[in-house]
């Protein structure tokens, strides 16, 4: 069991970088091709869901958006040099909607924690993505650029969508030599991660279930501290929330992990 492509985010930024080197490294640990996505449309447009983009990009706006792409192409080119199994696609276009269109393509998507300035017209908005993509979505913290993921911690409630992310997360967990299941017991004492061990002990791996309580402390500050203390380099863990008006209203703990999980963290929905 392997990821086929590993798909990756890509912007003209620093960051850019060493997320691409990570999906590269992970793309060879799992003898897949790397894809990098790009897209971006003037700032002034309106929001994605309205006319076709055609309609509003003048030559002039479209040649400055293909500038940028061809920037964002030269930063993928240089960081994922020496592989031979690489493929490079963009368009001037909504970034979350030619993600999306274009995970039909990737077994994983790889992307960054974008920062406060930078607009949806040049980079997607994570939990949107991971709301929106129907792939497992590997969430990379500014900096790292390397994942060894062999100590694996599997934030757990018995949920569809943590059930979802297990399955969604087996090329990593079959490759660990440790999985920690953590099951936080957030006031009603009845969340057990026996189920998933036994689950996982179907493909050979073998977990080890820890429980901590998120008394003075929020969920994912919680599922964080116990990832650490077992020297995990991956989280994995579910995503909740539900469409309103066009916006994605989430569940606190997936909120904060996508805020500030500072090891990387692969999502499911």
């Amino acid at each position: 069991m392997t990821f086929g492509t590993v798909m990756v985010t890509v912007d003209p930024s620093e960051a850019a970088r060493t997320r691409i080197r990570l999906a590269g490294h992970l793309a060879d640990a799992f003898g897949a091709s790397l894809l990098g996505v790009s897209a971006q449309v003037p700032i002034h447009l309106p929001p994605a869901g309205g006319p076709p983009v055609d309609a509003y990009v003048t030559p002039r706006l479209r040649e400055a958006c293909l500038d940028g792409l061809a920037r964002a192409h030269a930063v993928f080119e240089e960081a994922a040099a020496g592989r031979s199994r690489n493929a490079w696609v963009s368009d001037v276009d909504f970034p979350l909607s030619f993600i999306v269109r274009q995970a039909a393509r990737a077994g994983l998507v790889v992307t960054g924690r974008p920062g406060a300035d930078e607009p949806p017209c040049l980079v997607a908005d994570t939990g949107d993505l991971v709301m929106n993509l129907g792939r497992p979505l590997l969430v990379v913290p500014r900096g790292v650029d390397h994942l060894d993921g062999r100590r694996v911690a599997l934030g757990w409630r018995n949920t569809r969508e943590a059930r979802r992310a297990v399955t969604d997360a087996l090329p990593f967990l079959r490759r660990a030599s440790k999985v920690v299941v953590v099951a936080i017991d957030e006031g009603g004492g009845t969340c057990s991660g026996e189920p998933v061990i036994r689950y996982l002990s179907g493909f050979g791996i073998q977990a080890t279930a820890v429980r901590a309580s998120a008394e003075g402390a929020g969920t994912a500050e919680a599922l964080v501290d116990l990832a650490c203390e077992h020297a995990a380099d991956l989280l994995v863990t579910d995503a909740y929330g539900h469409s309103r008006l066009r916006e994605w209203a989430f569940g606190g703990v997936t909120r904060d992990l996508l805020r500030g999980c500072p090891i990387c963290c692969l999502l499911s929905h």
